[in-house]
C-alpha cells in the first residue's frame, strides 16, 4: 500500500533524514520508533507532503505521492493524526469533524460517518458543542482521530498516539486502535509505548539518526530486550 524508499529530507542545510526505507500494508498495523529527535516526524511529514524531500520515493498502491501538495496527498486516501492534535480551538466538536470530511472512493462498503465517530468516542457525543479549547488533552486526541477518519482514509498516520495523556485515556485511544485494526484499517503509528505497540503493531521500525536501523515483529522487538535498550532506552 504505502511504500518509502531510499527518502532523504533536509531542513535547509541539515540533512535529517538519510535513506529511509519501509512499508504499510493493506490491512497492517506498522510503527515507526526511536528516541526524540531521530526522524520520525519528519518522516511524517515528508510522507504528507508538509516538508519537500531531498531524494527518494514515496508510492501509495503504486502512484507517486512525493511532490504532490498536502492536500492531494490526504485526497489520495492518507489521514494525520498530527503531533500537538491541532485541533481548531474555536470552533466546536461537531464543527471540527465536519470541517475537513470526505466520502470515501466510489465502492468502498465501510463509511465514517458523524454518527460512527460518536459511536467510538462516546465523550465526543456528549461535548459535540464545546468548543476545541474547552477540551482536555485526551478529548482533543479522540477528536483528531476523529477528524482524521471522517476523510476516510485508506491509511490513518497517528504521530505521537498517546503522548501527554492520563493512563486511561491512553488505554481508550489504545482500544480505539485495536478495534480499527479488527476492522481491517491499516494504520501507521507513532509513540513512545513500546508494550502497547507490540500488543497491535503487526511490524514494527526503528529510526536512528534518520536511518532505519532495525525491523521486525512485535514478537521479534519483545524478545530482543538489547534492541529496546539500544535504541529505544532513555
Amino acid at each position: 500500500m504505502l511504500e518509502v524508499k531510499a527518502l532523504e529530507t533536509s531542513y535547509g542545510e541539515s540533512q535529517v533524514l538519510f535513506g529511509v526505507d519501509f512499508a504499510v500494508g493493506a490491512a497492517e498495523v506498522v510503527t515507526l520508533l526511536g528516541r526524540n529527535g531521530m526522524g520520525k516526524t519528519t518522516t511524517i511529514r515528508s510522507i504528507m507532503g508538509l516538508t519537500p524531500i531531498k531524494a527518494g520515493t514515496i508510492a501509495f498502491d503504486g502512484r507517486a505521492l512525493h511532490g504532490l501538495p498536502s492536500y492531494r496527498v490526504a485526497k489520495a486516501g492518507l489521514g494525520l493524526v498530527p503531533e500537538g492534535r491541532q485541533v481548531f480551538p474555536n470552533l466546536s466538536v461537531r464543527e471540527n469533524l465536519i470541517a475537513t470530511a470526505r466520502r470515501p472512493a466510489p465502492g468502498r462498503g465501510d463509511v465514517w460517518t458523524l454518527g460512527r465517530i460518536f459511536e467510538l468516542f462516546p465523550r465526543l457525543a456528549e461535548r459535540a458543542n464545546n468548543l476545541g479549547n474547552q477540551l482536555s488533552g485526551g478529548e482533543q486526541q479522540m477528536l483528531a482521530i476523529g477528524r482524521a477518519l471522517l476523510t476516510n482514509p485508506r491509511l490513518l498516520i497517528l504521530d505521537e498516539a498517546t503522548e501527554g495523556l492520563a493512563p486511561l485515556l491512553r488505554a481508550e485511544i489504545w482500544r480505539c486502535l485495536a478495534r480499527l485494526k479488527a476492522a481491517g484499517q491499516s494504520i501507521l503509528v507513532i509513540d513512545k509505548n513500546v508494550e502497547a505497540l507490540c500488543r497491535v503493531a503487526d511490524r514494527h521500525y526503528i529510526i536512528e539518526k534518520g536511518r532505519v536501523v532495525w525491523t521486525g515483529s512485535s514478537a521479534a522487538l519483545r524478545s530482543d530486550p538489547g534492541v529496546q535498550h539500544r535504541y529505544l532506552g532513555v
